[in-house]
């Protein structure tokens, strides 16, 4: 059998999904419906990568993220030459030559024991009770970015994520792997173009730049070690377990991933709550069900539309689809977060869901490769909410629901930018 051969679905089906279609881009809760009623898997296509099965149904996901027969990692798979579908992606988006080391350096793309060394040596920084420690920090970048928003407002409007849904998280962030502040700014524009679905030399320049960033803040932390991850990291008795391009690797994922997925998930919460005044109203009189209100939100709109691809080490079958060695399936996390087969009345948000019932949503992954920064993430939406819905409760939409500006990368569902009209808490009202 050749590679070729290989990396060919092997079931005849329509012509394969393009998975950059524009439908499946603006509303991918809606349009992979259609693909997850008709078939337990798809085939998908992306322009100059490989085939790959494309998987909707919640139980189909769980299985592949956490059966060991299937791996992250295109290399691990015997006896066959696997195409890295993410390396290939990133090349075709405009990725210079030579950064693949990155990616294949990366805790994301490992697997097995390279993957426990990585993720071990930062899963600490991000347990819940580290996490939990950070949250009176937490409050207090939000609090004065909340302060600063009516100063961005024209007649009553701001934009939400240009001034506090991104500069929330990249803070939090950056000062946990202390990145010096004057660098900041670069380090948030370069991420955001990285998952904004640009393609070509912005993307490779903006990659290639956070690339030189990060060797440089490794230098910056050899000569001027601090209180910080890196620091940790590169501490004498830690340092032996990375390489340098392990440790590069690591921080361009901690700061593109530990920081946009947040922002995003602050953005679609905040207008998911505005458009359903029912839940808001739930949501503002009992400040308890705000960590509910958070894992609903990540099931209901979260902006992870796809988790990175698993490669078959053996022959299997997935639902009723046979998958060979080598043959890679992409999970639609999406897809599975509205399965009404996992999930009760799916298309309906229910702040309230998981007060009374456990319906484990994957916007965070599952199995060995869940969201590191899982926790970290939802603190930080859930005191930006908090602070958010105390400081504005009037707070409205500025422009109608349907005329907001939404991105045009495939793996993230996000809005560029969201209007909104501030009205701040009556006179006495406790901020």
């Amino acid at each position: 059998m050749t590679a070729q051969d290989q990396d060919t679905p092997t079931e005849a089906h329509d012509e394969p999904l393009d998975l950059a279609d524009e439908e499946l881009v603006r509303d991918p809760f809606t349009a992979y419906a259609a693909v997850r009623e008709r078939d337990h898997m798809a085939r998908g296509r992306v322009e100059g990568v490989d085939p790959m099965w494309v998987a909707t149904r919640h139980d189909d996901i769980r299985r592949v993220m956490s059966d060991p027969r299937f791996t992250i990692d295109a290399t691990a798979v015997p006896g066959a030459s696997v195409a890295h579908r993410t390396e290939q992606t990133w090349q075709a988006r405009g990725m210079f030559a030579g950064h693949e080391k990155y990616l294949r350096a990366g805790i994301f793309d490992a697997d097995g024991p390279d993957h426990r060394r990585l993720r071990g040596l930062v899963t600490a920084a991000f347990s819940p009770g580290r996490v939990a420690a950070l949250r009176p920090r937490i409050e207090a970048i939000a609090g004065t970015l909340l302060d600063r928003l009516p100063d961005h407002a024209d007649h009553g409007v701001v934009d939400l994520i240009e001034h506090f849904a991104r500069p929330l998280p990249i803070t939090v962030i950056c000062e946990l792997i202390a990145v010096p502040e004057a660098d900041r700014d670069r380090w948030r524009t370069r991420s955001a173009t990285l998952t904004a679905g640009v393609c070509g030399d912005e993307l490779g320049a903006a990659l290639a730049g956070m690339v030189e960033d990060a060797h440089a803040l490794v230098d910056h932390h050899t000569a001027h070690p601090g209180d910080d991850l890196i620091s940790e990291l590169l501490a004498p008795r830690r340092r032996d377990r990375l390489s340098n391009d392990e440790l590069v690797a690591l921080i361009t994922n901690l700061v593109v991933a530990g920081h946009i997925t947040t922002v995003n998930l602050i953005a679609n919460s905040t207008e998911a709550l505005l458009a359903h005044p029912d839940q808001l109203a739930l949501l503002l009189g009992d400040p308890t069900l705000m960590p509910y209100a958070v894992d609903e939100l990540m099931r209901y709109c979260g902006p992870v539309v796809r988790a990175l691809p698993r490669y078959a080490t053996c022959d299997t079958v997935v639902g009723a689809t046979p998958v060979r060695t080598g043959e890679a399936v992409l999970p639609i996390v999406s897809a599975a977060n509205r399965d009404p087969a996992a999930f009760t009345a799916p298309d309906r948000l229910d702040l309230a869901r998981t007060r009374h019932r456990r319906e484990p949503h994957l916007g965070f992954g599952h199995g060995a490769h869940r969201c590191l920064g899982a926790h970290l993430a939802q603190e930080e939406t859930a005191v930006a909410l908090t602070a958010l819905l105390d400081r504005f409760p009037g707070l409205r939409l500025a422009i109608d629901p349907e005329d907001l500006p939404r991105g045009a990368n495939p793996v993230n569902w996000h809005l560029t930018a969201l209007p909104v009209r501030l009205r701040p808490a009556a006179p006495g009202r406790q901020p």
